[in-house]
């Protein structure tokens, strides 16, 4: 941070300034969540001009501004300001509600002046307001470009997550008392916010390749390969609507509150624009592979869609969707190289991923129950359901291995492998591997997603390597 001392009142910017996030954006989407037929309406009230368009989503919605990600360390250095005597004004483009919130919230702004149903405050009309309470003498914090016409008229700048060529541009205008740059937010971050490690998941599209014995051709290949892309990136962009659908309870969980979108890192109006762009190139790729995948594509986007909006919030409903998601993946595999999933594939999936979904869902109970809380924020769980959820979830990794013994024993696959007794390692494989998966939930070393856990665990990827190993052998020849 630089500093040179001013006593002139400070104006200060709220959105991109003292706190990270976009308050429009946050109560579009709050009010899209609560009442998703209002985006029919948005269109009309946007005609109206943006102070309109502020008005009505106003009235419609309240926002919570105490989980809103505060810039801390410019909310510190305010406190010192403050406490030194210095005038403190909040001036912002968003509306009189919000700002009164804020100011209500945070104890430090002598004046408020911001945007009302005929005054959109930005840009001149933000200087001018500022000029008719102060006169010609103050300095001025904020982020934006729109704010250079207000730089241009202050004694003085703060500069708060400025970028470097719009801070080299307000010191060729005026001099800065201060600077407050902002956390690095490249590639590493919007990498994290795509969830890109996620798309390991989507290499279930592969196992029908996998599991099938003949005319299996390089052209095959190429399908799945160009699918999993297709998929990765339709993920990528659920995960990223879905962040922002989750705003409010994210920010109150002790790990997802540092997530790009939650955090602040990464603004909502970027983050709607990059999973609109995902969403293009992903049915744009599935084209490519055949019109059925692309109808499973929609339908799995459809799906994800109905999991954020309705069926996260039902107890056990969620996890038998995120299940049925999973097993959704194998099926659109099959469906892009015409390679039928058995019911065997089928129901080991099935069990399969219903315990993973609840060891997911488990890790989060038991992370809220060592921090003293009793129940999930937006989900219908509470510390309480472990008695239950525990012995579920391991049921159903047992049966998951019980169908792949049944699998193994039957004619047709001692008839497909060369040593089928090869297989019948892999069970205690995959025993040992739930067992793992669950005495580290119940230890709390657990991450919030089991695939990500099996990853980084070493006892998991020497399991993954020794059971393809036993398939090899199974399939190998004298």
């Amino acid at each position: 941070m630089k500093t040179l001392e001013s006593t002139a009142p400070l104006v200060v910017d709220l959105d991109g300034t003292l706190t990270s996030t976009d308050t429009l954006v946050e109560s579009v989407l709050i009010l899209l969540k609560r009442q998703p037929w209002r985006l029919l309406q948005m269109g009309f009230w946007l005609l109206a001009g943006r102070a309109h368009f502020k008005e009505k989503v106003s009235a419609l919605v309240e926002l919570d501004v105490s989980g809103l990600p505060w810039r801390s360390d410019f909310v510190d250095w305010l406190v010192v300001q403050r406490a030194a005597g210095r005038r403190l004004v909040l001036a912002t483009a968003a509306h009189r509600q919000i700002a009164d919130a804020v100011s209500r919230h945070w104890s430090l702004f002598d004046d408020v002046l911001a945007s009302s149903a005929t005054n959109n405050l930005k840009g001149p009309r933000k200087l001018k307001a500022i000029q008719a309470l102060l006169g010609n003498r103050f300095a001025y914090a904020g982020d934006s470009t729109a704010d250079l016409p207000i730089w241009q008229a202050a004694e003085s700048a703060v500069l708060v997550g400025a970028s470097p060529q719009l801070s080299a541009q307000v010191q060729t205008i005026t001099h800065v008392e201060a600077a407050f740059p902002s956390g690095p937010t490249g590639l590493r971050t919007w990498l994290k916010a795509l969830r890109v490690h996620q798309w390991l998941k989507n290499l279930l599209l592969f196992v029908p390749l996998f599991t099938a014995f003949e005319g299996v051709q390089w052209g095959d290949w190429m399908l799945v390969i160009i699918a999993f892309g297709a998929f990765s990136l339709a993920a990528s962009a659920t995960y990223v609507l879905n962040d922002l659908w989750d705003l409010e309870s994210d920010r109150r969980h002790p790990r997802k509150r540092l997530r790009p979108f939650a955090s602040g890192a990464l603004s909502l109006s970027s983050g709607i624009a990059v999973a609109l762009l995902c969403l293009s190139v992903a049915f744009a790729l599935s084209a490519l592979v055949s019109v059925g995948f692309s109808a499973m594509l929609v339908g799995y986007v459809v799906l994800t869609t109905l999991y954020s909006l309705v069926f996260k919030t039902y107890v056990l409903m969620d996890v038998l969707m995120l299940a049925m998601l999973y097993t959704y993946r194998v099926i659109a595999g099959s469906l892009a190289v015409a390679i039928e999933v058995t019911p065997w594939l089928f129901a080991f999936s099935v069990f399969t991923f219903f315990s993973l979904a609840l060891v997911k869902r488990c890790a989060e109970l038991v992370l809220l129950e060592s921090a003293g809380r009793k129940a999930s924020h937006g989900r219908d769980y509470r510390t309480e359901d472990l008695v239950v959820l525990w012995p579920l979830g391991i049921a159903a990794s047992l049966c998951a291995v019980v169908v792949f013994g049944l699998y193994v024993a039957t004619p047709a696959t001692e008839a497909r492998y060369a040593n089928v007794q090869w297989l019948w390692l892999m069970a205690p494989a995959l025993l040992y591997w739930f067992s793992r998966l669950w005495i580290k939930t119940v230890r709390g070393e657990m991450h919030d997603d089991p695939i990500v856990f099996a990853v980084r665990d070493r006892g998991s990827r020497m399991v993954v390597v020794g059971m393809v190993l036993l398939v090899a052998l199974a399939h190998w020849r004298a």
